[in-house]
């Protein structure tokens, strides 16, 4: 194989790898963007559960006939 044909192979497969950089990066990026759309859907979860559960406290701990005035 000639120098010019080795550097014309190398060239080839650098562009390839180039494109599958570019690729890898673009589905990195949009992982990144789901997982902060599940991580707010996951704070929101549990802010509601948690405010269902002390709703849920507060209406099962009623006071005690005497306490009220």
């Amino acid at each position: 194989m000639t120098d010019e044909g080795r550097i014309e192979k190398l060239e080839s497969v650098v562009a390839h790898l180039e494109h599958q950089a570019e690729q890898l990066n673009a589905v990195v990026v949009e992982q990144s963007k789901l997982l902060d759309r599940l991580k707010k859907e996951v704070q929101r979860q549990s802010a509601a559960t948690e405010t269902m559960e002390l709703e849920r406290i507060k209406a099962n701990s009623s006071r005690p006939p005497h306490y009220h005035q």
